[in-house]
């Protein structure tokens, strides 16, 4: 990124850094996640004192999402089933979705980005299972918050945002180039600078960096090129496209599919795009709410 395009994007962060700050109880979360003596019974403890975010929790613990059997109607229960690093990785999840949501906007359609960002989310979580991964929920957390960037764009720069859209005509591809030319910078950068004003880890800021250009880097990470593959499959459904109108800019290559370490050979868009619309509706619902 040119040195004046890095200082525009970093002073845009800041602009908005109190009105996406992570709320205590996430940095809580966070803090106890590093101490290797942290207990179930100590993180429940932590959450409950938030009811909401506990509400959230176990709603999202037992929809779809997962698919358990039997009900989980406590925190501590619900770590039993899924682990602390799965249950913080959903802390995230509702954190920031309650915390990006401040951003005030009148440019973008809000139902529409985050439609796009959970549905983005739970195709990249189902290709990590698939590519068998550590702990595929961390790249539904990636999912959710690729795009965020473009909040801060549609709120900060507003006329601008407004002209690139329009240009890019239903093209996130052409869009995200646009704004290259244009501030020196992406949604995907700004994307970034917010992850890492989150403390969230570094192969998760790159694979929001690189979440339009992939192969930018000579090897790309898998994290990377599964959020790509994922990214690019939600614009090619029918309601999980970052648009009203996108313009289909055609399937993934196999190339990207190779480098998900996925079979090119055996890989169906539209089975996976169907399997994450199965949970999708339940889960905009807790979510976004």
């Amino acid at each position: 990124m040119p040195a004046a395009g890095q200082r525009l994007a970093e002073s845009l962060v800041a602009e908005v850094s109190g009105l996406v700050s992570p709320p205590d109880v996430c940095l809580r979360v966070a803090e106890l996640m590093q101490d290797e003596n942290t207990t179930a019974d100590r993180l429940g403890e932590l959450i409950r004192r938030d009811p909401n975010l506990t509400a959230r929790l176990l709603k999202l613990v037992n929809s779809a999402h997962y698919g358990l059997r039997g009900r989980v109607d406590t925190v501590t229960r619900a770590i039993t089933m899924i682990g602390m690093r799965e249950l913080y990785h959903l802390v995230l999840a509702v954190s920031a979705v309650k915390s990006f949501s401040s951003i005030p906007n009148s440019l973008v359609n809000m139902d529409t980005f985050w439609r796009h960002s959970i549905f983005t989310g739970l195709i990249a979580r189902g290709l990590a299972r698939e590519a068998r991964v550590l702990h595929p929920e961390r790249l539904f957390i990636s999912g959710l918050l690729h795009d965020i960037g473009s909040l801060v764009l549609y709120f900060r720069l507003h006329e601008l945002s407004c002209t690139l859209l329009t240009q890019a005509d239903g093209d996130e591809d052409i869009l995200h180039l646009s704004e290259q030319e244009a501030l020196g910078f992406t949604h995907a950068d700004l994307g970034a600078l917010l992850l890492r004003q989150w403390s969230l880890p570094e192969t998760m800021q790159e694979a929001v960096r690189l979440h339009h250009q992939p192969f930018a880097v000579e090897i790309p990470t898998v994290d990377t090129a599964l959020l790509a593959l994922a990214n690019k499959l939600a614009n090619r459904s029918k309601i999980g496209a970052f648009c009203e109108n996108p313009r289909d800019s055609g399937g993934p290559s196999r190339l990207l599919i190779e480098a998900a370490q996925l079979d090119p050979d055996d890989f169906d868009s539209e089975a996976v795009i169907g399997e994450a619309g199965l949970s999708f509706t339940e889960t905009v619902s807790i979510l976004a709410a």
